[in-house]
């Protein structure tokens, strides 16, 4: 399968076209949520990412399996190997069972992500379900001398399997001797360790920790970095094409993930390909609940954060963050999410276009301006210069995307190719200098980049269309009697919908405002 398709691996530090294992299949891995509490909006930068990239990957023709887990055991308080398990404290002070805060927490994670356009992942592992192939995984670890047992715990021994020649911070581009250095002052809780870079594969259970199993080494749970390994490799393989998360795991967890892999006897780096998204900024900080700038996807939703000044939709928080490439900062705003729903809008009014674009490209009138171009007898109207601006908008866009997915070039050039196509809108006549063929395969290319890869379709309205269509008839007959006192009051009340009328020469038309 050929296609120009690249992307940036964090692993090279380098762009690279996208060679499958095993064509035309594609494994893709992204790392989701610890279900502790509700997802915030860099929660869902991930989803919408990677929800394109599979989407993309579909459209060039492969078949992907996409799986995304879900942490529901082992991610202690600071990500670190001691404490308690951030579940289970919560599910100790509701005074329920661990997996009822999980639940509650993953279906509502799952509300959130399928309301800003993410189709499922083919499968969504949970850590507590993989407890056995975990254990599996450790026993291979030590078998291979790479991890101890101290007191029922298991550890990762970092300096063995870097003495081994691994590469033990390759991913993050980190190194050994530096992160020892920098690790000597802060060993509290570590003292079962034998380095202070060592991390838990398995955790011996105390009276405090609710979810526990049993294991060859002590009732425990299994560490964080040891699920994503395993269920990667119980459903993608040993080594599989993409692997995926937020720009924060890249260390320690993917370069743990690797570690793990690899000290399985795989001379592999787990995927082949490394993705990171970047991380979310609000009013240019950093998003933190001390900062008190802390939002959640349901108050970005619902407008009950006071860092905002109002609510945003699903799909123009979903436009919002595909305005950015994905290894850029993003800053949330009320300025930049605006424009984000003035643009989102824009898009949905190209889609409303299409049709009436190519019913008038075979209206008579067209037909008519063609056939009056200077030509020889026989010969069929010349659209060849027109034809090909149209097909370069067309490939512009795609080419923002085979570049390292870069959405924010490709939805830049989304609206040069829309300012054509209202161009052509605005003077049916021009629709003379292409030909009906080629414009066809623009609208086609238009609605398949918006609806199908960018996943941005318009939000449902209860029964909108019927309300629309009988308020625009009591606009036409509010005109034909003059009126003109109803007229106004009825664009009044349309505009504060976000909704514009429109008196065109074929009739009265609408579309959403833009302002």
């Amino acid at each position: 399968m050929q296609h120009p398709l690249s992307l940036y691996n964090t692993l090279t530090r380098q762009k690279a076209p996208f060679e499958p294992l095993n064509a035309p299949f594609v494994g893709v891995y992204l790392c989701g949520p610890t279900v502790y509490n509700e997802a915030h909006v860099g929660n869902a930068r991930g989803p919408v990412v990677f929800d394109v990239l599979t989407r993309y990957l579909r459209f060039l023709g492969y078949t992907v399996r996409y799986v995304r887990n879900i942490t529901d055991v082992g991610h202690l308080e600071g990500d670190a190997d001691e404490g308690e398990d951030k579940i289970g404290k919560i599910a100790r002070a509701r005074k329920v069972e661990p997996m009822e805060v999980a639940e509650g927490y993953t279906n509502l994670y799952q509300s959130h992500v399928e309301a800003l356009g993410c189709l499922p992942p083919d499968i969504t592992p949970r850590a507590s379900g993989h407890i056995i192939e975990q254990i599996q995984m450790i026993e291979e670890i030590i078998r291979n001398g790479f991890a101890y047992e101290v007191n029922g715990s298991v550890y990762f021994d970092v300096p063995a399997y870097n003495a081994a020649g691994r590469g033990y911070g390759k991913l993050s581009n980190r190194v050994v001797e530096e992160l020892l250095a920098g690790s000597r002052d802060n060993l509290a809780g570590q003292e079962e360790k034998r380095s202070p870079l060592d991390f838990a594969l398995w955790k011996r259970a105390d009276e405090r920790h609710i979810m526990r199993w049993p294991s060859p080494w002590s009732d425990g749970f299994p560490g964080w970095h040891l699920e994503c390994s395993a269920m990667s490799r119980k459903y993608l393989g040993d080594e599989f094409d993409i692997h995926g998360g937020g720009l924060d795991l890249m260390f320690p967890h993917h370069e743990c993930e690797i570690a793990q892999s690899q000290a399985c006897n795989h001379p592999t780096n787990e995927a082949r390909v490394w993705m990171h998204n970047n991380m979310i900024t609000v009013n240019g900080q950093k998003m933190s609940k001390s900062v008190g700038n802390f939002i959640t996807i349901s108050q970005l939703f619902e407008g009950t954060n006071t860092t905002l000044a109002q609510a945003y939709s699903p799909m123009t928080a979903r436009f919002f963050l595909l305005q950015a490439h994905y290894r850029s900062t993003v800053d949330i705003t009320d300025e930049g999410l605006q424009a984000a729903r003035k643009g989102y809008r824009k898009l949905m009014n190209g889609l409303r276009l299409l049709d009436k674009l190519n019913e008038a490209s075979l209206s008579s009138e067209v037909i008519k301006a063609r056939t009056v171009q200077p030509m020889t007898e026989g010969q069929a109207p010349d659209t060849t210069k027109g034809d090909a601006e149209l097909r370069k908008l067309v490939a512009d866009c795609f080419a923002g995307l085979n570049d390292d997915l870069n959405t924010a070039k490709a939805i830049a050039s989304l609206f040069n190719l829309l300012r054509k196509l209202n161009g052509f809108f605005a003077n049916l006549t021009t629709l003379a200098t292409v030909s009906a063929a080629a414009l066809q395969e623009a609208t086609e290319a238009y609605r398949t980049l918006v609806t199908d890869i960018l996943g941005l379709v318009d939000e449902p309205r209860a029964k909108a269309e019927d309300l629309l269509r009988l308020t625009l008839e009591f606009y036409q007959e509010a005109k034909v009697t003059k009126a003109y006192d109803k007229v106004d009051q009825i664009r009044a009340a349309l505009k504060e919908q976000g909704i514009v009328v429109k008196d065109t020469k074929a009739g009265i038309d609408w579309a959403y405002s833009e302002d």
